[in-house]
Formats: structure tokens, sequence, C-alpha cells
């Protein structure tokens, strides 16, 4: 009797356990239960879902570096762009950070808050992050709690005022905490004393920019967070890592065994400091943009592993915020807009060095959902969701911002032709849409009872995280 599955894929390509090869997935309740060979699905019944000759079927992009910022900021950002503009660029789950909504997220009630403006909006999965600042200590057990994937906090000024950094000495006490819970601390590592002391950027220079922000205060921010780690045996992950300066260090301290990982962008990896125009306020992102010889040490560090995983850092703000009449870098917003393009931006300089498709999907899908304890996404394996993408490697589009699901249409990428395209994208199996708001709110996998998921449409502030 043939088997019975909802959908079944066909892919000529696909990337399965970290190889690229031709597969069938049989889908059942949303769930992959079978993973064969293209003709291990002669017995099986479902509907057939063929991917053209073209395509790759891959793991949905787990983004664990997004800024919403609803409530509050919603004229920066919002659920409803947001997850639209990361859904069309093949992400299925994101991660929420803590700051840019009002309020923060830093207490338990503020979660609630930001999970109630959530509702209805969300067209994929989202998960939040806490916020670790200075006075919540006694919070983050009440969000640990609620289902947070860990806590965001700075060395150096946030450039909000209501989320301030943490001093060094605040860090290894949060750090004990965060121990205590076995919890997971990402920090925005820049060292403010560093920075204080360099030239302040005043203008359209965009090299005056990078050395109001050096390497030093990278690799100075990193030493304290690891010697934290090392303190405290806390997990701590580094976001957004710029310097290259900073890889010896962390390749040493993971030799080491401490419980650390790092991420960078894709901007870091497509970008270099020496092309970018003066004036360009859309590349200015903190820390900035480095050298072309930085820039091939961070794909060095990928590949070698010293870097785990490559997000977003999707940073959006208002067109006035970013000064594009006075190109004035020393007082736009920092941030780049990228959560549509980030895998084609990454798959586009991975392809121009002879990397292969199945590393991207593991530095963007399979490492995240890893790091953050996201046991069902990541991979077509038995037994994960069936959040899939069919993704055509060769397709070629530039990027026109105007065209864009940001809610503002900015981007450093605006003008840039990139490879790759997520042409469809399934959730659970079920074709996503941006007609119906049906993703999920995703909490931690270890997270005690009521309940470890509820949808967004279904959600209820007072009663599930």
């Amino acid at each position: 009797m043939p088997e019975a599955f909802d959908q079944i894929f066909v892919a000529s390509r696909a990337v399965v356990a970290g190889i690229e090869r031709p597969a069938v997935v049989g889908v059942r309740a949303g769930t992959i239960a079978a993973v064969g060979t293209v003709d291990a699905d002669a017995d099986w019944s479902g509907e057939r879902i063929r991917l053209a000759d073209d395509e790759v079927l891959v793991p949905g992009i787990v983004d664990t570096h997004v800024h919403v910022n609803e409530p509050g900021r919603t004229d920066w950002e919002g659920f409803t762009s947001a997850t639209s503009a990361a859904l069309s660029g093949g992400t299925t789950t994101l991660l929420d950070m803590p700051l840019n909504s009002l309020p923060p997220t830093t207490t338990l009630q503020a979660l609630r808050v930001k999970q109630d403006a959530a509702g209805g909006q969300c067209f994929m999965d989202v998960g939040f992050w806490g916020g670790a600042v200075p006075g919540n200590l006694d919070q983050l057990g009440p969000l640990h709690d609620a289902g947070v994937f860990g806590f965001k906090c700075f060395l150096i000024d946030s450039g909000v005022p209501e989320f301030p950094p943490l001093s060094s000495s605040e860090l290894v006490q949060y750090m004990q905490r965060v121990a205590e819970l076995g919890a997971l601390m990402i920090v925005h590592a820049e060292d403010p004393d560093v920075i204080a002391a360099a030239p302040q950027a005043r203008g359209r220079q965009y090299s005056d920019f990078v050395a109001s922000r050096p390497d030093s205060s990278e690799v100075s921010a990193i030493h304290t967070v690891i010697e934290a780690v090392r303190s405290t045996g806390a997990r701590a992950h580094i976001l957004h890592l710029s310097s290259a300066a900073a890889l010896d260090e962390l390749r040493a301290a993971k030799a080491e065994g401490l419980p650390l990982t790092v991420e960078t962008c894709p901007h870091y990896l497509t970008f270099a400091a020496e092309t970018i125009r003066d004036g360009s306020t859309t590349h200015k992102c903190c820390p900035p943009i480095r050298g072309e010889s930085n820039r091939d040490e961070l794909w060095e560090g990928l590949s070698d592993g010293t870097i785990d995983m490559v997000v977003s850092d999707h940073s959006p703000c208002t067109v006035d915020l970013k000064q594009l009449d006075s190109g004035d870098l020393g007082t736009a917003w920092g941030g780049v807009a990228s959560v549509e393009v980030a895998l084609r931006a990454v798959w586009t300089g991975a392809r121009e060095r002879g990397i292969e498709l199945a590393r991207v999907v593991d530095w963007m899908s399979t490492r995240p959902a890893a790091v953050v304890g996201l046991t069902e996404q990541g991979g077509i394996d038995v037994g994960r969701r069936a959040d899939l993408v069919a993704f055509a490697p060769e397709e070629s589009l530039t990027v026109d911002a105007r065209r864009l699901h940001h809610k503002n249409k900015l981007t450093a990428y605006d003008g840039i032709t990139l490879r790759g395209a997520a042409r469809r994208t399934w959730l659970g199996g079920r074709e996503a849409s941006t007609a119906h708001a049906d993703g999920r709110f995703l909490v931690r996998s270890d997270t005690p009872a009521p309940t470890r998921i509820a949808t967004s449409r279904e959600h209820d502030p007072k009663e599930t995280p």
C-alpha cells in the first residue's frame, strides 16, 4: 500500500545533510517524514511539488538578527513589512532584537507588549530576544522562562537612550546570571574608551567614519567578552563581527573550548571601504564596513569555522534619519537594511569564491538554528519542520530599493546585481503567502509549559509566551 504524505517535494538538486544531491522529501502534518532518492517516491502518494531544473530545494533561512522596531518606532519598520521582506528573500524564521522598539524588550511586561503588537502581522515564524541593561538583572529569569532566546547587551552606547550599555563589571555580573539560567548572552562588542579616544566622525568622508570606530575597539571589547566567558562559564555570542583583527583571539578562545560563537553579516562580506563613495549613509553601520583585505579575511574566518554564521542585522530607519541630502556619516543613523537580499548577497560572494551553495545554507540556516536552540528549523532532515525554499542560484537581478518590501525604501544594495532568487517558499509544507498572517511565535525548545509555540493569529499575550 502506498505511503501517504501531504506533500512530496521532488528536486533534482537539494541541500540535504550539508550535501547537494537529488532528493524527494515527504511531508506529513508540516514535518519532514521521509527523505529519499529521486526514485524513492514510486510508492508514495500525496501532492507532488516538482522543482524546476534550475532550482535547488534548500531549508528556509534562519535570520537571528533582525530589528523589527515595533511597537514604538513602527515608522522605521514593523512586523508586517519585516516578515514580508524576509519571506520574499527566502527567510522562514527570524528573531527580533530587543531594542529600537518602545518599550525595549527588557522586562516581561515589555515582551507581552511586543507580542501583542506582533499578533496577526507575522507572515513567517518569529521569536524574540530579551535585553540586558543596567537595572534589569531581576528580569532575566522571567524573560528566560517566557521563552526568549537569550539576552542582548551593548558595551557601548546603543544609539537609543532607553537601551544603555553594560559596564565591564556589569557584564560579568549579568553573565553570571546567564550561566545560572543556562541562557545565552549576545554582545555588541565595541569598546567605548577606544572609540572615545579615536577621531570623531564628521562630514561625508567614509574613511573618517571608519577611523572613528577602529579595529582596536572590536578587538578590545571581544577580549572583555572572552574574559567574562572564561570567568563565568556563560555562553556568549559575538554579534556582527566586522574586524578580522579579532579572529586570532577568537580562534584561540574556541580552541580552548570556551562556549563562544560568532556571527558576521552580508554587508561585511559584500562591500569594502575602498569602494564606498563618500556621503553614502546607506552603508553606515556600527561597527563599520572595513577594507577589502579585511573582507577577504572574514571569508576565511567563515571557511575555517572561526565565524559560525551569517545573519542580516537588518537595521532600518526612516529616510530622514539617513540624512541623504547632507551625507553626514557622523550624524546619520547607522544600520543596513538587508533582510530581503541577505541570502542573495552572501550567495553572490560565495559563488565568486568557488564556495558551494551547501556551505551558504549551513552558515545562514543550519548554524543559526543550532546556536539559538531551534531544533525544528535549519535543515532538510526527518523530524524537522518542512520550511523549504525553491532557490534559483543562477538567476540574476539588480536590486531596486523602490521594489523591496522594506517599509523604508533604502538599502546599501541599491543598484547592485546579485545572483539567486527565492522563487517559492513553504512553511510547514504549505506555500507561504502574505495573504494570511499565520506565522507562529517561537520560544526556546526547553521552555517549560504551558506551551512552546503559539500562532500569531491566536496569540493571547496574557496567557502564552
